[in-house]
């Protein structure tokens, strides 16, 4: 049996291990409860260029003595050749802009197919930095922009040339030298789309592989600029960073609205990401007894679960809140683990009755820690076809009973509640980003976005309902002329119900939605961490921190940076 026919007979077929139900899993809070795991993708590139052993070299280092000029890294991967072309420049204070209408940045930077000339590399120099304003061509593929951090960068930089090393309790504040504003990809700004990469990259044709492989590398190079700038500031006393310390920055990031619609709009490959990671538990809760050893790394990953979220500052009240709730759960945990436990069902059975839903996913990322050679081969598996098929000669009353089962949870919501239909999604055209507004504003609504997929279902069986009274043994064909405008949702119900998971069990138009839950889930899955919620609309996070580094590979290597804790000073 191949892998494919494996997996698949694990999620659909006449033995499938049991997995937790859609109305469990896709309730909008517990999306927004999930932690990174061993399957996310952050982890799965590092994984992969470490086991490949990916040749990063640096071939070009034009910086000046303040650290501003032209880098470029050569990457050999196994299926291709690749360069990382950076651009550092100078930015006044007053400029720095971590907004998505900024126009200026410390550093941009592209990944591009293939060895660049110096006459390519201008041409980049021409655009790069200019980024929605400027154009690139096919060969790249990735294109992106940071700035520095105020509370840390010239602070490292002054600490390495005075021959100290980084307070470490100041790191912890803020985990990186740079924080990300863009990383763009699939096909903007005329670069190749997603297409192009999936078939002709192979080594980057995993969802969001090559725009996590971005951050990665912007994270090695914020560490050689500040050594590189602390190096030229006084030779005499420069002392390098220590390792470990290095190892334990990130690199910052803020998300906002525009990474909330693609959770709703790419509802088969969610449901691919959300199946992997339940089959990946559900292959750990099928085996039988514990073992002594199993027993004491459980208890060592609880321990670093507490001592991690401890370490984890937020300004947010209720997000500090929580965490405090989660050191509790993991102190539950803990006792009950050390006092032993006859299988993963118990213990996962505890968490859902004494436990934070946090809680109970910290767990579940835990569990996939333990068991890698369950785990791992399911990160071959986060692609999907994303064809929405419609059916047009499934018979109406088949339409309606999907509707019935595979909806319920949307024909249970009270659209005509006070509140229930209140918010409306759309696109800002002065920020270019996404926005919510309110139904009292009655030209914004006309440009709403269609995210509201419960109400949809809802508006469609009403219709449906309505006309089988008349039509009872009509197929869908002969609804969808009735009713053209109800296509869209027609054709993602009838393909939604060849899969397990997918669409978000909310009411995305309620007046107290929270649509930070939707980022948490997909950054979730890229592997972030350090959750600090700005607002109910967009949160920081710290990507790759704990990661090994450029110099590290080659090296024996320890895939062991879930939940990275604060070295010693």
């Amino acid at each position: 049996m191949t892998k494919h026919a494996d997996i698949h007979a694990s999620l659909w077929g006449d033995n499938a291990l049991p997995l937790r139900p859609a109305s469990q899993v896709m309730k909008l809070e517990r999306l927004g409860s999930l932690h990174q795991s061993r399957l996310s993708f952050m982890r799965t590139l590092v994984r992969r260029i470490f086991r490949e052993r990916w040749k990063i070299e640096l071939a070009t280092l034009d910086l000046n003595e303040q650290g501003f000029g032209t880098v470029v890294y050569e990457v050999q991967a196994p299926d291709g050749f690749f360069s990382f072309v950076l651009f550092s420049e100078q930015l006044l204070s007053e400029e720095r802009n971590d907004r998505v209408i900024a126009t200026k940045w410390d550093l941009t930077m592209a990944l591009v197919e293939g060895q660049v000339t110096p006459e390519y590399v201008v041409q980049l120099k021409q655009n790069v930095p200019k980024q929605e304003a400027g154009r690139v061509d096919s060969r790249v593929f990735v294109l992106s922009r940071a700035n520095r951090s105020a509370r840390n960068f010239d602070y490292v930089v002054e600490q390495l040339a005075s021959g100290k090393q980084p307070e470490v309790a100041k790191i912890a504040e803020v985990g990186y030298l740079y924080r990300t504003t863009a990383v763009y990809g699939s096909g903007k700004l005329g670069m190749a789309d997603w297409e192009k990469v999936q078939q002709k990259f192979p080594d980057f044709a995993r969802p969001f592989a090559s725009e996590m492989f971005v951050c990665f590398m912007l994270r090695n190079f914020s560490l050689l600029q500040v050594e590189h700038i602390a190096r030229h500031r006084n030779a005499a006393t420069f002392t390098p960073m220590r390792h470990d310390i290095k190892r334990y920055f990130g690199i910052g990031n803020s998300t906002g609205l525009g990474m909330a619609p693609y959770l709703v709009n790419h509802p088969l490959l969610i449901n691919q990401w959300i199946s992997m990671r339940e089959l990946a538990l559900a292959r750990i809760r099928a085996l039988g007894a514990i073992t002594a050893y199993t027993q004491q790394l459980t208890v060592e990953l609880i321990t670093r679960a507490v001592q991690y979220t401890h370490e984890t500052i937020t300004e947010d009240a209720s997000q500090t809140a929580l965490n405090k709730i989660v050191v509790q759960d993991m102190q539950k945990l803990k006792a009950l683990v050390t006092g032993g436990f006859n299988s993963w069902d118990e213990l996962i059975a505890y968490s859902e009755q004494h436990c934070s839903l946090q809680g109970q996913e910290m767990l579940v990322s835990i569990m996939l820690e333990i068991y890698p050679d369950l785990v791992d081969e399911l990160e071959d598996f986060h692609c999907s076809d994303e064809f929405l098929d419609l059916d047009p000669l499934m018979p109406l009353q088949q339409l309606k009973a999907v509707i019935e089962q595979r909806y319920d949870w949307a024909l249970a919501i009270d659209f005509d509640a006070e509140g229930a239909k209140e918010t409306y999604w759309y696109r800002s055209e002065e920020k270019m980003e996404p926005r919510l507004g309110s139904i009292a504003d009655v030209e914004g609504k006309k440009k709403a976005m269609a995210l509201a997929v419960g109400y949809a279902v809802r508006k469609c069986y009403n219709m449906l309902v309505e006309y089988i009274v008349n039509n009872p043994e009509h197929i869908t064909a002969r609804f969808m002329v009735a009713h053209p405008k109800l296509r869209g949702i027609v054709r993602r119900i009838q393909s939604m119900n060849r899969s397990v998971y997918g669409d978000i069990q909310a009411n995305l138009l309620d007046r107290d939605v929270l649509p930070i839950h939707l980022l948490r889930c997909k950054l979730a899955f890229f592997g972030v961490s350090k959750f600090d919620p700005r607002s109910r609309l967009w949160v920081r996070n710290t990507m790759f921190q704990g990661a090994p580094l450029l110099e590290d590979i080659g090296k024996p290597f320890i895939d062991d940076w879930f939940m990275p804790l604060t070295p010693k000073q």
